[in-house]
């Protein structure tokens, strides 16, 4: 059984700064996300989309500050359980003791919960069921990746437009194929990639994916229309995802809905158990970054007293450690 001081539930931008201010705190720290890399939402949905409501940043990328959280926690070591979840949560001696889905438990002094969402799951793309080999993809960590490649997005929102004005300027191609002639997008981010060489079909869906081991084609099979193949090399299904508080639901927190009431102090209705970020409710809550970080801070201090009660709530300023 692995011992922890603060077992952090999800790795998103809440959990990283955590991660970070539970270090400074002289705790450590395992980060359990179910994701197989840290960033949470914002490395799986917008890790290319420019944030503006950080504070001493007039804009960063989702995939620098998500970078710039790692870093920041790196000098404490965190322990990272990345693909795995943290199924049930059990007592012993007082402890929380987690079990994750890879079957290891987790002794701890306290958990935070920072599930944004909660777990969350791309949606499905029809076409893709029958097809076995690679090159399907719901989210790009590494644009790069892609550079040189015939690549086909699918989808109509925020999420296919961001990759699409993204992937412009690297791959060989871009298309984007969308089921209706209406996009959920702004409107804004529309107009940009219309004026792009970005091919933007309409009415139309991935009627089938060609290849063994690899993509080598796809057929679009347009309303009204003959189907068409083409080449691609990449599937990017950006048709959004699914959430929910998966084994979280089960634990006995008092829940609304699917976030996780706290209260002033980030304390759940269970020992030892604190939340933060865009999981949790409480009077006059709103769901920003931002807030999630001050939330984080308020967590961390409160575990620490509630593993050990002799000390302080508030350690002082970080540049006192100067």
């Amino acid at each position: 059984m692995r011992e922890i001081d603060v077992a952090i539930i999800g790795a998103g931008p809440s959990g990283l700064f955590a991660a970070y201010y539970a270090g400074f705190r002289g705790l450590s720290v395992a980060l359990i996300d179910n994701l197989p890399e840290p960033g949470g939402q914002v490395t799986a949905m917008y890790p290319e989309k420019q944030i503006y409501d950080i504070g001493g940043f007039p804009s960063i990328k989702g995939r620098e500050l998500v970078a710039n959280l790692v870093e920041q926690a790196a000098p404490f070591h965190p322990s990272y359980l990345l693909g795995t979840r943290a199924d049930a949560l059990t007592y012993a001696d007082d402890h929380p003791v987690l079990t994750l889905s890879s079957g290891e438990q987790v002794r701890c002094g306290a958990v935070i919960i920072t599930g944004g969402m909660g777990s969350f799951k791309p949606r499905p793309l029809p076409a893709a069921e029958a097809f076995t080999g690679t090159g399907i993809v719901f989210f790009v960590p590494h644009l790069a990746d892609l550079a040189g490649r015939d690549v086909l997005i699918v989808g109509g929102g925020d999420s296919a437009f961001d990759w699409a004005l993204a992937l412009e300027p690297l791959a060989k191609s871009v298309t984007l194929v969308h089921r209706r002639d209406r996009f959920r997008a702004h409107a804004a981010t529309v107009a940009r990639v219309q004026d792009l060489s970005v091919r933007i079909v309409v009415n139309a869906e991935i009627a089938k994916i060609h290849g063994e081991e690899a993509i080598t084609h796809a057929d679009i099979a347009v309303k009204g229309a003959e189907t068409e193949t083409i080449p691609v090399d990449t599937v990017v299904a950006a048709l959004g995802f699914t959430a929910d508080l998966g084994p979280l639901a089960e634990w006995g927190l008092d829940l609304d809905k699917r976030h996780v009431k706290v209260d002033s102090t980030m304390a759940t209705n269970l020992p030892r158990v604190f939340a933060a970020g865009d999981i949790t409710e409480y009077p006059g809550k709103v769901r920003l970054i931002a807030t999630g970080f001050g939330e984080a801070a308020t967590a961390v201090n409160n575990a620490a007293v509630a593993i050990d009660p002799d000390a302080h709530l508030f350690p002082g300023h970080s540049s006192d450690n100067g």
